[in-house]
C-alpha cells in the first residue's frame, strides 16, 4: 500500500489495476475522513465509472464505523457535492477521477462550507490516519438516500437571472459523464433549443473520452455546430466540474478567454471586486480585470489554492486555464453547469455572437498545454531554467518571461509529466519559443506525450 502514489496536491487519485487504489484503500481513507472531519454525518456522490459504486461503497462503509453517518447522494456532478457541503454545512466527498483514464480512480473532499482539503489543509492527516487505521466506534452510523438535484438547481438560478435569457440555441456534449444528470433539468428553467451529444451517463464512455480539452474531443460537438446554427457549444469532463465552450462559428475558448469574459461579467455588477486566476492564465486576463475596474490575484494551479485565495480575497470570480472556473457565491467552489449559465446569460445581455465578443479578450497567441514526459523532473526544469534566461518565478513550478511573451513549466501533480505553457504576441513567437524550450527537454531525455 503506497499512499504516497494517491495522495497528490489536492486530491486523492490512483490506478485501479494496479491495486494503487482499491476498496480497503478507500475504507480506510473514509474512516480517516470521519476522524480528521470530526463532524456527525458525512455526504458521499460517485461519478458514473464501473470502478465508483464499489469504492463508494467501501468509502460510506468506512465512514459509518467511526459512527458517523452518511447522506448517500448517489449519481452527481462533483459541484453538487460542494453545493451539499456548502448548503448543509457538512463534509463531502467525491468518488471520482474526473477526466482520466477509466483504470483511474479519485476522491475529492471538502469540509462544511465546501472548504477544499488539500495537502496543506488535511489530505497529510487523511494519509496518516488511512495509513494507520483508527479503532472503530461502538455504533455504526446510519446511512439515507439524499436527493440534492432540486436544490442545486434553485442555487444556480440564485446566481444568475432566468428571467433574462433569451431564446438560445445550445449544443452540450455530455460525453456520457455525470453531465447528463444535471443539463437536461437545468435548461428546463430557461429559453434553449437544446442540442444533446452523449447525455447518458455511462462508465465505458463509449463515444469519447469525456476530457474536453483535448481537440479530438470536441470533434463531434464542433460538427453539430457547423451542421446548424447555434449560439454556443459546450463539452464537459466526467466529472461535469469543468466546461469548455465552443462558439457560432464552432472555434473553441481557451480557459483564459472564458475566464476573461466571464470576469468582466461579473465586475460589471460588482465594481472594484478582485478575481482569482492561475499563473498559467493568459496576460490577457488581468488586463480585462484591471480594464473592468477589478483587482486581479494570481495564485497557483489547483482548485484548493484558487478556493484558498478566494476565501482571504473576498474573490467575485475565479479562473483556470484548465476551465475551472470558481464563483463566491457558488461557496468559492468551481462549477462547469453554473459557467454555462454565466455565459448564457451574458450572451442573452449581449445580443451579439459569441464569435464577435470574444476577439476583445484574445490580444495574445497562446500554444495550449504541451505534455513532456521526463526522468527527473527537478534536473530538466533546472536545466531549462539556465538555458532560457529572462524573469523568473516559481510560484508554480518554472515560470520565465519577457516583455512580450512568456512561458510556463511545472510538473503535473497526477501523472508523470511536465506541462509546458507558452504565449506570445503571434502565432510565429509561440512557435519559437516552444521550440526553444521542448528542444531544451528533448536534449536532456524527455519526450513529447
Amino acid at each position: 500500500m503506497d499512499l504516497d502514489a494517491i495522495f497528490k496536491a489536492y486530491d486523492i487519485r490512483g490506478r485501479i489495476d494496479n491495486g494503487d487504489l482499491d476498496a480497503d484503500i478507500v475504507h480506510r481513507i473514509g474512516a480517516g475522513f470521519a476522524v480528521f472531519a470530526a463532524e456527525p454525518r458525512i455526504a458521499v456522490g460517485r461519478d458514473i465509472r464501473t470502478s465508483s459504486e464499489e469504492l463508494a461503497t467501501a468509502f460510506i462503509d468506512g465512514v459509518r464505523g467511526q459512527g458517523v453517518d452518511v447522506d448517500d447522494l448517489g449519481l452527481i456532478a462533483t459541484d453538487m457535492s460542494y453545493y451539499y457541503a456548502g448548503a448543509y454545512s457538512a463534509p463531502a466527498a467525491m468518488v471520482t477521477a474526473s477526466h482520466l483514464p477509466l483504470n483511474w480512480n479519485g476522491i475529492k473532499l471538502s469540509l462544511a462550507g465546501a472548504k477544499p482539503v488539500s495537502g496543506d489543509t488535511g489530505l497529510a492527516d487523511i494519509k496518516r490516519l488511512a495509513a494507520e487505521p483508527p479503532a472503530g466506534s461502538a455504533t455504526t452510523g446510519q446511512i439515507a438516500r439524499v436527493e440534492i438535484l432540486k436544490g442545486y438547481i434553485d442555487h444556480l438560478y440564485s446566481v444568475v437571472d432566468a428571467d433574462s435569457f433569451q431564446p438560445l440555441r445550445v449544443a452540450v456534449d455530455g460525453g456520457n459523464g455525470m453531465a447528463g444528470v444535471v443539463v437536461e433539468p437545468v435548461l428546463e428553467r430557461v429559453p434553449v433549443v437544446l442540442t444533446s451529444l452523449y447525455l447518458t451517463p455511462d462508465g465505458t464512455f463509449p463515444n469519447h473520452p469525456a476530457d474536453p480539452t483535448r481537440p479530438e474531443n470536441l470533434v463531434d460537438l464542433i460538427a453539430a455546430i457547423k451542421k446548424q446554427p447555434h449560439d454556443l457549444g459546450v463539452a464537459f469532463d466526467a466529472d461535469a466540474d469543468r466546461a469548455i465552450f465552443v462558439d457560432d462559428a464552432g472555434q473553441p475558448l481557451s480557459g483564459s478567454t472564458t475566464t476573461a469574459m466571464v470576469a468582466s461579467w461579473f465586475l460589471e455588477r460588482n465594481p472594484g471586486a478582485t478575481v482569482v486566476h492561475n499563473l498559467i492564465c493568459s496576460r490577457a486576463v488581468p488586463e480585462a480585470i484591471v480594464a473592468a475596474g477589478g483587482k486581479p490575484v494570481e495564485t497557483r494551479v489547483g482548485h484548493s489554492y484558487i478556493k484558498a485565495v478566494m476565501a482571504e480575497t473576498d474573490a467575485i470570480f475565479g479562473g483556470e486555464h484548465s476551465a475551472h472556473f470558481y464563483f463566491r457565491d457558488n461557496y468559492r467552489a468551481d462549477s462547469g453547469t453554473l459557467a454555462m449559465l454565466v455565459l448564457m446569460q451574458l450572451l442573452s445581455e449581449a445580443d451579439r455572437p459569441l464569435s464577435e465578443l470574444r476577439r476583445a479578450f484574445e490580444p495574445y497567441s497562446q500554444s495550449g498545454e504541451i505534455n513532456f514526459r521526463v526522468d527527473d523532473v527537478n534536473v530538466i526544469m533546472q536545466v531549462v531554467e539556465e538555458e532560457t534566461g529572462g524573469d523568473v518565478n516559481h510560484l508554480d513550478g518554472l515560470t520565465v518571461s519577457w516583455a512580450d511573451r512568456w512561458f510556463n513549466l511545472r510538473p503535473s501533480n497526477t501523472e508523470a509529466l511536465l506541462r509546458l505553457n507558452v504565449e506570445a504576441p503571434d502565432v510565429e513567437g509561440v512557435a519559437e519559443l516552444v521550440t526553444q524550450v521542448g528542444s531544451i527537454i528533448t536534449d536532456h531525455g524527455g519526450a513529447e506525450d
